[in-house]
């Protein structure tokens, strides 16, 4: 089902480095039926410890057990000694703890993006909160939102079986749910680099980061860094998200195309009266020129017009924005293979 990014709170909608893949079944002597591992009996095995034997949880994995083999249980559910059981299929998850504790523990859905590696960069962060708008007493800084939506993509791109660094990281804030997200001046850039006030400084520094992070996977041949800001321009002006890549660059002008076609796409299904006019153009920034990976560079909306501002504090819609973001990328990445 598709997400809806919707411009009024009646019509909202609800959507590393050091991933850490945990398979939990290896299978003790094991062989394969259908789509499950089979596993025999030993003196004295219960399900419980037949199941924690082979690296399945039985609090976890029980009832699914008794399904598969309920008509090779004995009495109470015993289990025969020399029979073979068919074991339940384990689910793959990755964990990240920048996800914060409601969200780090994120379940592999498939393997679409299997041999893709991420690098993403969300805007200002540290002393410089980037972009400022308002609404009511309430005060909106690009940086904030930058990352929580930073966050989501990378957390969907992982769901699809990537491999994902952050750039900018905060120990604390996690993805949040909250409308409005406090500022704070703590994130710091990959691996533990205070972030300076300078911009030009800011820049080279996290251009260096994706740089050298980037010579590590030397294997992989679909890489790309993603930069996500918020503009800010005259509070009349509503802008969808528009797009830019380096002007020589054919792999990023093709994936800045390939989310901003999701994005009018899933407008249309989901908004079909609105409309979408985010654009797809080259320029000369220095996170586009200076970094060795594929780049593109996000604005997200006007954070000084209020319905831009809509798209930006439901946590609904930021939910949203990853996910179409992701369809383009991934449909990027299946074009080249």
């Amino acid at each position: 089902m598709h997400k809806k990014i919707p411009e009024s709170p009646s019509i909202l909608i609800r959507i590393t480095i050091h991933t850490i893949f945990i398979l939990f079944w290896f299978g003790n002597s094991f062989a394969q039926n259908s789509d499950h591992p089979e596993v025999k009996a030993r003196r004295g095995d219960g399900i419980y410890n037949l199941l924690e034997r082979n690296g399945l949880p039985a609090g976890e994995y029980l009832n699914k057990f008794i399904e598969l083999n309920k008509s090779k249980l004995g009495p109470n559910n015993t289990l025969y000694e020399g029979r073979s059981y068919l074991l339940p299929v384990a689910t793959l998850f990755a964990e990240e703890p920048l996800f914060g504790k409601e969200h780090e523990k994120v379940r592999i859905q498939d393997r679409k993006l299997e041999g893709a590696i991420f690098y993403l960069v969300s805007g200002h962060g540290g002393p410089d909160p980037g972009a400022m708008g308002k609404i009511g007493k309430h005060r909106l800084t690009e940086d904030e939102y930058a990352y929580d939506v930073t966050l989501r993509l990378g957390r969907a791109l992982i769901q699809h079986g990537a491999k994902v660094y952050f750039i900018i990281r905060d120990p604390k804030d996690g993805i949040r749910d909250e409308y409005y997200l406090e500022n704070r001046s703590d994130e710091y850039c990959y691996p533990h680099q205070k972030i300076p006030l300078d911009q030009n400084q800011r820049l080279r520094q996290r251009a260096a980061a994706v740089n050298e992070l980037y010579k590590r996977d030397p294997s992989s041949k679909y890489k790309r860094c993603i930069i996500i800001h918020v503009d800010a321009r005259n509070r009349h002006r509503n802008i969808d998200l528009f797009f830019y890549h380096f002007e020589k660059s054919k792999s990023g002008e093709q994936l800045a195309e390939a989310m901003r076609h999701s994005m009018k796409v899933n407008y249309k299904e989901n908004q079909p009266n609105r409309g979408y006019n985010g654009t797809v153009s080259s320029r000369r920034l220095y996170m586009l020129t200076r970094t060795n990976p594929t780049a593109v560079y996000i604005e997200m909306g006007n954070i000084n017009h209020t319905r831009d501002q809509q798209r930006l504090i439901y946590p609904d819609n930021r939910q949203a924005l990853a996910d179409w973001l992701t369809e383009g990328i991934v449909k990027d990445y299946q074009s080249r293979q």
